[in-house]
């Protein structure tokens, strides 16, 4: 029986793994799972799921929790960030972290600290942290499986060949909800539009990060990361469709593709049972419905987030850390009506000019960057 951690086991990532692990009870088992504050939802989890451990956010949640688990068998509890980490720290096969933002830096490095895989839905964590992390999965043996759709892809498609064979590693992008707007119309998005993404179902953040394309440039960096990947062979392509979700082309002009339906419970399902394949009951690709399949190069004139994402990697440092810790506080200004959505990247472009970024020897000079940028990034969308 393999043992997993769902840290993030309420959001959207989460709630699917659960799918996942539901559906492989045979053979897979939630011991440890962590959530927020949406406590209604993790009490159902725990009942549904009998996990040896659980996290939450702070001492209220906790409470409410225990209220919520009443009679029910109840597991240890752990509070806050140094709860998050012990949980990580717990000696599970897997560690799944959809932790989002820059709080997934430290169980990141606990999981594979430890040699356990680390099934990564948090992108940010490699994007501020990169470094240290791959580093130390290198040291102590751990596997990195990434679930992000993009960079699962990128890791099947690398099974065909060596990395000296790789040409490009091609991310897809579906171009977001406003690929088809002018500038101009571009300064008029609401928030309510910035969250219908035409293809997934993800959580607020990321969905606005699919708008501004800025999640394909963390997609970037991370590719970089994991792949080894030298900034000038990563190539990003609008595909609408999102059916090629990226592709390897090698030396030889042989390129390979990995094609499946809008499903995340599919390379969720392949990081926890990787390397083999399992048939579970998800909708399967239907070539009938598609005729045709189109590519068109990323606009980074209307969607400037994606260059600076991409130059912030070149740069190298604590830069990628600051754009991060800029771009979460702009969404969130965004999502509360503070600032425009054309906004979004003037924050984040503003709070790289006026940070020094350097460089970092140790994560907690990331973690202490990341704070430094994050009140930048308040002071500038104050003001905007």
């Amino acid at each position: 029986m393999q043992t997993v951690a769902v840290l993030g086991s309420t959001g959207a990532i989460g709630t699917r793994t659960l799918e996942v692990v539901a559906a492989l009870s045979d053979e897979v088992r939630a011991s440890v799972l962590v959530a927020g504050r949406n406590m209604s939802l993790f009490a159902e989890q725990v009942k549904r799921f009998q996990p040896d451990l659980v996290g939450v956010a702070d001492e209220e949640a906790r409470e409410h929790l225990l209220l919520l688990l009443g009679g029910a068998p109840r597991p240890e509890v752990l509070v806050g960030d140094d709860g998050l980490a012990a949980c990580a720290r717990y000696q599970t096969d897997v560690v799944v972290n959809a932790v989002m933002g820059a709080r997934g830096i430290r169980p990141a490095l606990e999981a594979v600290r430890r040699g356990a895989r680390l099934a990564l839905a948090n992108k940010e964590c490699l994007v501020a942290a990169g470094t240290f992390i791959m580093a130390t999965a290198r040291e102590s043996g751990a596997e990195v499986i990434p679930v992000d759709s993009e960079h699962c892809a990128l890791f099947q498609c690398m099974l065909a060949g060596g990395h000296a064979e790789v040409e490009q590693w091609i991310l897809t992008a579906s171009g977001g909800p406003f690929r088809a707007l002018s500038k101009g119309d571009l300064e008029h998005v609401t928030v309510e539009d910035a969250l219908r993404h035409p293809n997934w179902s993800m959580g607020r953040k990321i969905t606005v990060d699919s708008a501004t394309l800025m999640n394909k440039g963390l997609e970037v960096i991370e590719a970089h990361h994991l792949f080894n990947a030298p900034y000038d062979k990563i190539k990003v392509l609008v595909h609408p469709e999102s059916i090629i979700h990226s592709m390897v082309e090698y030396v030889d002009g042989s390129v390979m593709a990995q094609l499946a339906t809008h499903d995340m419970r599919l390379p969720i399902q392949y990081a926890l049972t990787y390397p083999q394949r399992v048939n579970l009951p998800w909708p399967k690709l239907d070539f009938a419905q598609y005729n045709q399949l189109s590519f068109t190069e990323p606009d980074t004139e209307r969607f400037p987030s994606l260059r600076l994402a991409i130059s912030a990697g070149r740069a190298g440092g604590l830069a990628p850390c600051v754009l991060n810790a800029a771009n979460e506080i702009a969404v969130e200004a965004f999502l509360q009506g503070s600032i425009t959505f054309v906004q979004i990247p003037a924050v984040v472009e503003r709070t790289l000019d006026s940070v020094a970024a350097g460089s970092a020897q140790t994560v907690d000079e990331v973690l202490a960057m990341d704070r430094q940028a994050r009140e930048h990034a308040r002071r500038i969308a104050s003001r905007l």
